[in-house]
């Protein structure tokens, strides 16, 4: 029996659409005691940028468990607010605010004698099913206690604020902050079920472990002392117990035979001067209990190299760590094993990456599946438990996804049309059938492997640099060194994109292609900056002199009937004339490319481009004259013609093939020191275009604009 999915509906910044997040069952792994890397395998990851709506799964699943009246009007979600409200004020009947939670609950056919509690959702005709068992829904619903009285109050609120469009959404949901919420649970035929006959907390269970961002000295005391004595309460009639109490008693009478001995006689002579021994006398007694010896006596302490090293002196990283793994050991512990099959058992692992340096938080999944194992095993108990992790870490999605070697399991949470937009991300879904064109000749079992290859190279290439896309707001995929070095440069000087998280990868062309499934299914904007690559006939390549091959450099001085190579521009604009005129969108994706002439020269790479915008730019002549000193006189020569370089573009790109890495980080350094930003080379206009409309997309993103 596991949770297989849940539903959120206008709760917080959760809509009515794409707000499922899905589960992976605790029969494959989970907190079971199994080799294989349970944890990577089996773990739900939910992974997404700031504000998506990560940590509202975590509290959607408690209020869902808990149940009662307590919400608020800022537990809704505005937009759905604002919905109802101005169809009030256009005068349509009021609706209602609701917010519902629908679980889906899976038993196997292992479970069958649990259904008697679920009896109340299920119906007539269902059955197991050989591979799901039986999943039955439950759905709970937030609804107005007393709708006449809201709607009363909502009437005199527009009545008074109807011209004041901001105050009145304050005012309602401050109706909504005083109104009382009934919760009712209904199965999935929409029949209500009696809270009398059912409680929910009696079949999920959810426990929330936090990473411990208020660490002190005695934190791990604190955690490890809890466990301990918890050992000792549940066998208080055990051999260790009974011994411990004893060595206490024996503790408490030495102490206090000595201090009677030493102290009570005199003080008592003291007082008897005062009083009559009748009437006052003091009895020093040592009061030593295994709540003060386990609370205040116990010393936690680390062995490094021989020496016993104070808990305060340890990194906050891995005492974060430990925290962590000691909350894991008190669920264990006090996991009864006769609950193991009759609950659904949850644990949510929330940031767990908080003080973890990088190498970390890229090990967290084994150390956890590591220490796990072993508690398991200690224990020998059967620990039915779901595990999901919230993070905001790209190094621990790596984990997830290096150890269990698949996209499978992760809840991708992002912000969509003001909404939490939830992908449900697997390999399926990132190798999509339809993404794939099945090349003329190619068989059924050559098209496959090649699906098959491009998931390989995409979860090895998301492993070393690419999985920070998930929690960016925008990306921008680039395909030479120059681009990936000083876009990152120009966005931290623009003033609007440079509020975003923009990442800029350096990507092949061919192979940016298998990303496309993935980025489309994330939603967020994404730029592909990629190169013309205009087909050159070999007369415009080499010439003879003397009979010898000279290589010459062309310029492009048209496209009328001219092919692009780039196999980017071939998927979405073709390879002939008409397809190089515009640049290309699909969905979320837009792609900008060198379609216009500069100087009268189509430039066929950004170091052209860069070069035919700045050719009187004195920071990129400097750079210019640095890398190649011989090549640029040749060009400009000894009158300085600056015109030279847009006649001789293309040669000085050529030029600069086998060097672009120093031309990129000198033109860098020299952009970082300079103090003239009047003089600060263009940017072609082929890439103005594109931040231009990033700068649009990623400002109705973030900020919520919904599409019209």
């Amino acid at each position: 029996m596991y949770l297989k999915s849940l539903t959120i509906t206008n709760y917080r910044k959760f809509g009515v659409t794409d707000n499922r997040v899905d589960f992976v069952a605790s029969k494959y792994g989970g907190l079971a005691d199994k080799k294989d890397n349970p944890i990577a395998a089996s773990a739900t990851l939910i992974v997404g940028p700031n504000n998506a709506g990560k940590t509202t799964v975590t509290n959607a699943l408690q209020k869902l468990i808990v149940g009662g009246s307590a919400l608020s009007g800022n537990d809704f979600n505005f937009q759905y607010l604002n919905k109802i409200l101005d169809a009030y004020c256009k005068g349509e009947p009021i609706i209602f605010p609701v917010i519902e939670f629908e679980a889906q609950v899976a038993l196997d056919c292992n479970s069958s004698d649990l259904l008697t509690n679920f009896t109340p959702f299920l119906r007539i005709g269902d059955v197991f099913d050989e591979a799901e068992g039986l999943v039955i829904t439950v759905i709970v619903k937030y609804e107005i206690k007393e709708t006449s009285v809201f709607e009363k109050a909502l009437t005199n609120i527009h009545s008074e604020h109807k011209d004041e469009k901001e105050l009145l959404f304050r005012r309602f949901v401050e109706l909504l902050n005083s109104s009382k919420f009934s919760c009712s649970y209904f199965g999935v035929d929409g029949k209500m079920v009696e809270k009398n006959n059912f409680k929910l907390s009696n079949l999920i269970n959810v426990t929330t472990l936090s990473a411990n961002k208020n660490l002190h000295d005695s934190n791990l005391s604190q955690t490890f002392t809890k466990i301990i004595r918890y050992r000792y309460e549940v066998k208080p009639e055990s051999k260790d117990f009974k011994k411990i109490d004893e060595e206490i008693n024996t503790i408490n009478k030495t102490i206090s035979k000595q201090v009677a001995t030493t102290h009570e006689t005199s003080i008592n002579e003291v007082l008897h001067k005062v009083e009559s021994n009748e009437r006052l006398s003091v009895r020093l007694t040592s009061n030593l209990t295994f709540d003060k010896l386990m609370n205040d006596l116990i010393k936690y302490e680390y062995t490094e190299q021989g020496l016993n090293i104070p808990e305060g002196q340890f990194g906050l990283g891995y005492t974060n760590l430990m925290s962590i793994i000691g909350q894991i050991v008190d669920y264990v512990e006090r996991y009864p094993n006769e609950e193991s099959e009759s609950k659904v058992n949850v644990i949510c692992i929330e940031e767990p990456e908080t003080y973890m340096h990088p190498q970390m938080q890229e090990l967290f999944i084994k150390y956890i599946n590591d220490a796990v194992s072993v508690v398991i095993s200690a224990s020998k108990k059967k620990i039915n438990s779901q595990l999901i992790i919230t993070t905001h870490s790209s190094h621990i999605l790596n984990s997830k996804i290096h150890y269990s070697n698949s996209f499978n399991n992760i809840n991708y949470i992002t912000n969509y049309n003001n909404f939490s937009y939830v992908v449900k991300l697997c390999d399926e879904a990132v190798a999509r059938q339809e993404a794939y064109e099945k090349k003329e000749g190619m068989t059924e079992e050559e098209f496959q492997k090649t699906k098959l290859d491009d998931l390989k190279f995409l979860k090895k290439h998301i492993k070393y640099k690419v999985s920070e896309l998930f929690f960016s707001d925008a990306v921008i995929f680039v395909e030479g060194v120059t681009e990936e070095t000083l876009l990152s440069y120009y966005l931290d000087q623009d003033k609007e994109l440079g509020k975003y998280y923009i990442s800029v990868f350096k990507i092949d062309g061919a192979h940016g292609q298998v990303y496309h499934p993935l980025i489309k299914l994330l939603k967020i904007p994404v730029l592909i900056i990629t190169d013309i690559d205009i087909k050159r006939t070999d007369e415009e390549k080499i010439t003879i002199v003397d009979d010898k091959k000279v290589e010459i450099f062309t310029q492009m001085l048209s496209l009328e009937d001219r092919v692009s190579t780039n196999t980017t521009i071939h998927k979405f604009n073709g390879a002939d004339t008409k397809g190089l005129v515009q640049y290309f969108k699909d969905d979320n994706l837009f792609g900008v490319f060198q379609k216009d002439p500069i100087k009268g020269v189509y430039a066929s790479s950004f170091e052209e481009a860069f070069i035919l915008q700045n050719y009187e730019n004195k920071i990129l002549n400097s750079v210019l004259k640095g890398i190649m000193p011989q090549i640029y006189k040749g060009i400009v020569g000894d009158g300085n013609d600056l015109n030279q370089l847009v006649e001789n573009s293309y040669k000085l790109q050529k030029k600069l093939s086998g060097n672009k890495s120093d031309f990129a980080n000198a033109l860098l350094y020299n952009l970082i020191i300079n103090d003239d930003k009047d003089g600060v080379p263009l940017l072609p206009k082929y890439i103005q275009d594109g931040l231009t409309w990033l700068n649009e997309e990623v400002g109705n993103s973030v900020q919520g604009k919904v599409e019209s």
